[in-house]
């Protein structure tokens, strides 16, 4: 019985991979057939109406979002002092970003024992630390505001921490009385 049963197979059992090269094969078809099934299946359940590449690029909303202004220019009359910022706008719109906290060690707004001793150096001082920065402070000159916001700033914060300086003048009001 062992000898009909010997007689029937030739040698050991073998798998249908008989080579390294079908080893490979296999084992990257055993990753890509299951990828391409389940992509097949997600197109499957998203299928509905598609508009193609472009179909809604010519509609008006469209086009108006593609040509919309990315900036805007404005522009300051240096004479009109309405315009102009007082000292506080400019405070909180830029300063108090680090001056209310005190961060990057800047002098606490308001904080007279800090501020002392830069207010003995005098606004001329303070205004060109400002427009030119100084320790972690950015230069301010050139910026979103004129020389002239900025000094009204300056005078703003140190005199909250006791300075008694008096208000720049306006370029307007310098310029005619130098005149």
């Amino acid at each position: 019985m062992s000898d009909a049963h010997d007689a029937t197979h030739d040698g050991p059992h073998e798998g249908p991979i008989k080579t390294p090269k079908q080893l490979v094969w296999a084992v990257v078809a055993s990753f890509v057939v299951p990828i391409i099934v389940i992509i097949m299946l997600t197109q499957f359940v998203a299928i509905g109406s598609k508009e193609g590449a472009g179909t809604a690029a010519m509609e008006a909303e469209a086009v108006a979002r593609r040509i919309q202004p990315i900036g805007a220019v404005e522009i300051k009359d240096a004479s009109d002092t309405a315009s102009l910022k007082t000292g506080e706008q400019v405070y909180l719109a830029v300063c108090s970003a680090c001056h209310a906290a005190g961060t990057l060690g800047s002098p606490k707004f308001g904080d007279e024992a800090a501020w002392g001793p830069r207010n003995k150096t005098g606004y001329e001082a303070l205004l060109t630390s400002a427009l030119k920065g100084k320790g972690s402070m950015a230069a301010q000159g050139g910026g979103d505001f004129s020389d002239y916001e900025i000094g009204r700033a300056v005078v703003y914060m140190a005199n909250k921490a006791g300075a008694q300086f008096a208000e720049p003048k306006a370029p307007a009001a310098a310029a005619s009385a130098a005149q």
